[in-house]
C-alpha cells in the first residue's frame, strides 16, 4: 500500500457538513491500490468509555490518473464526531489512518483516542450554505451593448450598423440597451432561461463598461433606473433571476475619485483609495504600461486599482452592493477579477449582501481552482473555467485523449464540497473568450456535443448570448458581435437543439445535482456518462471515435448525428445520445 498517497484533511472539502445533519467524509488513495476503506466513527465523549460506536464502508466515488477518491455520508447525534479510516489492500493487509498519520492495523491503534480525526463541534453557521434556487437555474449571459437595441434615442453617435457579420473593433458602439433586453424576455423564457447574467450596466466610458465612473447610475446609453427596475420586474414575472456584474477591483479613469487624485495629487481626499507608488501622476508617466506609477487591472492605465482594504473604499463599495439589492431586488452579484481583491473584503461583502437578501447568489470570477474563496465565508461559487477548458480541449479542439479527459473531469468533481459543486457556474464561452463555434472551427456538431456534456454536469449551466443562433467570433473584442436576431425562426436547427437540451436539463436537474455519476470509456473513444438517483437514471453516449457505434435502443430523449435502424441507435462519429430511464 502506497502510504504517501493517502490524504485527508478535516474541515475542508474532505470532511464537511452537507445539509440536514449529513456529513460527507472523503479520503484519497493511490489509484487501484486500496481494495476497501471503512470509516470507524462516533461521539468523542462516548469513545472514552465505549470506543467507536459505528463503522461504515466507504464508496469509491471517482478516480483520476493518479488517485482514487472515497466518500461516505454519516449522521451524528450530538453535532460532533471522532473518526478513523481503516484501509485494506487486495491482499487483506491493512492500516489505520487518522490524526497521527498511518499506524499499524491493530486493535490497540483502533482503540487509541489520539489516533482519530475530530470535528469537535459542527456549527451550522460554519457550514457552506448555498441558495437553493441556483442549482435549478439555467443562465444566459448578455453583453448589453450587443444584445438588442430597444430605444434608438439612446444609441451613441457614430454607432455601427447592427450586423453580426461585422467584427467589432475595441472602441465600437452598436446601440444595445436595457429596453432591448426587456423586449426579448419572452424569447428568453421560450428558450428555457431562468437566470440572466448582465455584464456591467453602470455609467462608464467604454462599450464594455468595466471602467465604472458612477456605480449608482445606469449608463446613459443603456437607459435609466426606471428602465432597469422594469427589467427586473418583468424578468421576475417570468421567473427569471437577474445577476449584475460588480467591478470592485478597479474604477474608471474618468471617475470623480480618480480625477480628484489627478487634479490634487497627494492632497486629494482619495489618494489612499488607490495603490499609488509615485506622485505626481502625469501624462508622460503613462506611456509605458509596465512603469505606471500606480497599480491597475493588468496594465490598463484607464482602470486604476482600488485599495479595498481602505475602510472608506470598503464602506463605499458595500453601499453600492446593498443599494442595488435594496432598491431593485437583484438576485445575484458576479464579482469581476475576484481573486485580486483581499479576502477580508469579500468576507465583509458576503455579510453585507446576505443581510439584505439571504438567498442572494455570490459568484466570483476566478479562472483557476478556488478553494480559498469557497470555504463558506466568501463566495457561493466561481465561474468554472477549468471545466470549460477540459470540455473545449476534448470536444472542440480535439487535442485531448478520452482517458485524460475522464481523469480531469473526475478530479474536478472532488475540488469542492458537494453543495458548492451544485451551484458552480458552468460555461463554455463568455465576453472574455472566443466563441465556441470559432473554437470548433465552425463544426456545429462538435459544439452540440460540448454543450450537451456541459448541461449534464453538476452546477448551473450558462449559455453566452447568440450561441443558440450559431454566432461566431474570435477573441475579445470579436466575441462581442451583435445578436443575429434575423436568424430566429421555428426551423433554426441550433435554436431548436438548445430548447430541447435546456428542457431535458430541467427535467433531470435533481438526478444530476444529487446523484452518483460514472464517467467511463466503454470502447475506444466512446464516452459514457451515467447519473443515478432515487431509482432514476440518465445516460449519455458520446461517439468520439472514427467508427459508428450501435446502441441497442430505439428511442432516446436527445440525439444528434444519429440514425435509427432496426430498433437500434446508430451513433455516427461525433454524434451522441441522451436518454432517461426509470
Amino acid at each position: 500500500m502506497e502510504l504517501t498517497a493517502i490524504y485527508h484533511r478535516p474541515e475542508s472539502e474532505y470532511a464537511y457538513l452537507y445539509k440536514e445533519g449529513q456529513l460527507h467524509i472523503r479520503i484519497r488513495t493511490k489509484k487501484n491500490d486500496v481494495q476497501q476503506v471503512i470509516l470507524h466513527y462516533g461521539d468523542p465523549f462516548i469513545f472514552i468509555e465505549d470506543k467507536y460506536e459505528a463503522k461504515k464502508e466507504m464508496t469509491k466515488a471517482t478516480s483520476d490518473a493518479l488517485f482514487d477518491y472515497w466518500q461516505v455520508t454519516v449522521s451524528v447525534d450530538f453535532a460532533r464526531i471522532q473518526y478513523l479510516f481503516e484501509l485494506l489492500d487486495k491482499e487483506g493487509q491493512g492500516v489505520y489512518y487518522g490524526d497521527k498519520g498511518c499506524v499499524e492495523h491493530t486493535q490497540e491503534n483502533l482503540d487509541a483516542e489520539g489516533n482519530g480525526f475530530k470535528l469537535p463541534y459542527i456549527h451550522e453557521i460554519d457550514g457552506c450554505q448555498v441558495p437553493d434556487w441556483v442549482s435549478k437555474t439555467v443562465w444566459y449571459q448578455i453583453f448589453p451593448e450587443r444584445f438588442a437595441n430597444g430605444n434608438p434615442n439612446l444609441t451613441p453617435y457614430g454607432a455601427r450598423k447592427w450586423d453580426a457579420g461585422i467584427a467589432p473593433n475595441r472602441d465600437d458602439f452598436f446601440g444595445g440597451d436595457l429596453q432591448g433586453i426587456i423586449d426579448h424576455l419572452d424569447y428568453l423564457k421560450d428558450l428555457g432561461i431562468t437566470g440572466l447574467y448582465l455584464c456591467p450596466i453602470f455609467e462608464a466610458t467604454t462599450n464594455h463598461k468595466y471602467d465604472t465612473t458612477d456605480y449608482f447610475e445606469i449608463d446613459r446609453h443603456f437607459g435609466d433606473k426606471e428602465v432597469f427596475r422594469n427589467l427586473v420586474d418583468e424578468a421576475h414575472k417570468r421567473d427569471i433571476k437577474i445577476m449584475l456584474d460588480a467591478v470592485f477591483n478597479h474604477i474608471g479613469y474618468q471617475s470623480a475619485q480618480w480625477q480628484d487624485v489627478l487634479k490634487n495629487g497627494e492632497k486629494s481626499a482619495y489618494k489612499d483609495w488607490f495603490h499609488i507608488q509615485e506622485f505626481p501622476i502625469t501624462e508622460d508617466k503613462l506611456k509605458k504600461a509596465r512603469e505606471l506609477p500606480y497599480h491597475t487591472f493588468a496594465f490598463a492605465s484607464y482602470m486604476p486599482k482600488l485599495n479595498t482594504a481602505n475602510p472608506e473604499v470598503k464602506e463605499f463599495l458595500l453601499s453600492v452592493a446593498t443599494y442595488w439589492i435594496e432598491n431593485f431586488d437583484i438576485d445575484a452579484w458576479r464579482l469581476d477579477v475576484a481573486n485580486e481583491i483581499d479576502h477580508q473584503f469579500w468576507r465583509d461583502f458576503r455579510k453585507a449582501v446576505l443581510a439584505k437578501k439571504p438567498d442572494l447568489y455570490i459568484l466570483g470570477e476566478i479562472w483557476h481552482t478556488s478553494q480559498p474563496w469557497l470555504k463558506g465565508d466568501e463566495f457561493h461559487a466561481v465561474m468554472n473555467y477549468p471545466l470549460s477548458e477540459s470540455i473545449k480541449d476534448y470536444f472542440l479542439r480535439q487535442t485531448k485523449k478520452t482517458e485524460q479527459f475522464i481523469s480531469e473531469i473526475n478530479s474536478q468533481s472532488m475540488y469542492y464540497k458537494q453543495q458548492i459543486s451544485e451551484v458552480m457556474f458552468n460555461l463554455l464561452d463568455s465576453h472574455d473568450t472566443e466563441r465556441i463555434l470559432t473554437t470548433a472551427k465552425g463544426n456545429i456538431q462538435h459544439v452540440k456535443a460540448a454543450l450537451a456534456f456541459l448541461y449534464l454536469q453538476k452546477g448551473a449551466p450558462c449559455i453566452y448570448y447568440g450561441t443558440e443562433l450559431a454566432l461566431k467570433g474570435g477573441p475579445d473584442p470579436d466575441c462581442r458581435r451583435v445578436m443575429p436576431w434575423e436568424r430566429v425562426s421555428e426551423d433554426n436547427d441550433m435554436l431548436n437543439f438548445m430548447k430541447k437540451l435546456i428542457k431535458i436539463r430541467k427535467e433531470i436537474s435533481s438526478i444530476i445535482q444529487y446523484g452518483i455519476n460514472k464517467l467511463e470509456e466503454v470502447k475506444p473513444d466512446i464516452l459514457s456518462l451515467k447519473w443515478s438517483y432515487e431509482g432514476k437514471e440518465v445516460q449519455a453516449i458520446f461517439n468520439q471515435s472514427k467508427e459508428n457505434f450501435v446502441l441497442d435502443r430505439d428511442s432516446v430523449d436527445l440525439a444528434s448525428h444519429c440514425q435509427v435502424k432496426e430498433g437500434q441507435q446508430i451513433i455516427l462519429p461525433d454524434g451522441f445520445v441522451v436518454y432517461i430511464s426509470e
